[in-house]
């Protein structure tokens, strides 16, 4: 569960030589720093969160795969073929309509690659790895995610040793949709616990 406590750990010494190679590539003139923007927002945003996105689909749909997800993420998820460095020990916690979760890490920035791509800048912040623990509506509502008071908070602190994914709530109006169609409405933010699959009606 989630700590009260902030720790900043310096830059690893792979961000360095990360951030050293960028810089070299962009002065000679090799990259552009919009492109390798793009680059990461397509790997952050839209290729990393299509595997969650299809792991949630798929639970939302079948009820046995929901069980064992719930019950053994780590193997359940590996059943898609989706598993690897950064998601070895995963959970999953799941959004009812009594319970929100949200999933934070609280120590660094441990987040599940295989199914969730890059972790977004906001995510590896101080300012969210603290205050999410100590005022997670407040937070919540600052991402435009506002939580009823009849609705239970859960804060999640993924770990090197294990690592939390959000099964969000199946939106209303579903009713027959295939997996595929499904998959589109969910978000990489849902599965974080920051925001909500979109709406099937597109709203």
């Amino acid at each position: 569960m989630a700590h009260d406590h902030e720790h900043t750990e310096p830059p690893s010494d792979i961000e360095l030589r990360v951030k050293a190679l960028e810089s070299l590539l962009t002065e000679k003139g090799i990259i552009e720093t919009a492109a390798l923007d793009e680059l990461i927002d397509t790997y952050e945003n839209r290729i990393g969160p299509r595997n969650g996105a299809r792991v949630v689909a798929k639970a939302w749909t079948d009820p046995a795969f929901k069980q064992r997800l719930l019950t053994h993420g780590t193997e359940a998820i590996a059943e898609l073929n989706f598993s690897g460095v950064q998601g070895e020990d995963m959970v999953v916690v799941e959004n009812t309509p009594a319970v929100h979760n949200a999933i934070v890490c609280t120590l660094c920035s441990c987040y599940p690659w295989p199914t969730l791509g890059l972790p977004p800048t906001w995510f590896k912040s101080a300012p969210y790895r603290s205050r999410i623990v100590i005022d997670p509506r407040g937070v919540l509502s600052e991402f435009g995610l506002i939580i009823s008071k009849e609705k239970e908070v859960r804060v999640w602190d993924s770990s090197a040793e294990v690592r939390y994914l959000v099964l969000p709530e199946r939106p209303a109006g579903t009713d027959g949709w295939t997996e595929e169609q499904l998959a589109e409405l969910v978000t990489r933010d849902s599965m974080i616990g920051t925001g909500l699959p979109r709406s099937p009606n597109g709203k």
